[in-house]
């Protein structure tokens, strides 16, 4: 599961920057959308996407998959504004804050080897948020809540189950940038790890 947070857009235009076609999204609440297609498909991982936008803030909650994560993306997710990313997927949980197509601060929490420089404020916050939770098997939620509550606004459980824009998109289909061959990590490649020549 992935879910960020930009400032300013529109669902639409959160669709677009992922580069999905927002004409396909539907209005459904939570087990309508649910019955949506996604997952490991024969074409490949599709992730079903939600987005909507509360206050000054468009999120967009993506499951089972990984696009939202990706620096392409994000990349286009803040170009112009500002996106929080924050992801968990096979094992790895990754925190992401991106300005303008920049990425300002990534890490991936426990580790502090990850921490993109220059360090920033929230590997910190991040740290303190789950040592509060410790042993709870609470997950990036406390992180996903310590975001909210800086942006002001509410995405519980009740919020999400409400009708949303839905679409599903397969990754294929995503904004991507060719990786290194000589990146060895499990999981997205850190900004500045890899030189393009």
């Amino acid at each position: 599961m992935c879910v960020t947070f930009t400032r300013g857009l529109s669902p639409e235009q959160v669709f677009t920057r992922y580069g999905a076609d927002p004409d396909q999204a539907h209005l459904l609440d939570w087990d309508a959308a649910s019955e949506l297609v996604s997952g490991d498909s024969g074409d490949g991982t599709v992730s079903l996407l939600r987005s909507g936008r509360i206050g000054e803030w468009a999120f967009c909650v993506e499951e089972d998959g990984g696009i939202g994560f990706e620096g392409e993306s994000l990349a286009a997710l803040s170009r112009g504004t500002e996106t929080y990313s924050l992801a968990t997927t096979e094992g790895i949980d990754v925190f992401q804050y991106w300005r303008d197509g920049e990425c300002v601060e990534y890490f991936e929490p426990g580790m502090e080897h990850t921490r993109s420089e220059p360090f920033g404020p929230w590997w910190d916050r991040v740290e303190a948020a789950l040592a509060a939770h410790d042993g709870e098997d609470a997950g990036m939620a406390p992180a996903v809540a310590l975001v909210l509550d800086h942006l002001g606004i509410t995405l519980d459980d009740a919020t999400l189950a409400r009708p949303w824009p839905s679409l599903t998109l397969a990754e294929d289909d995503a904004p991507s940038a060719p990786l290194s061959a000589t990146y060895a990590g499990e999981g997205p490649v850190p900004p500045g790890t890899v030189e393009i020549l």
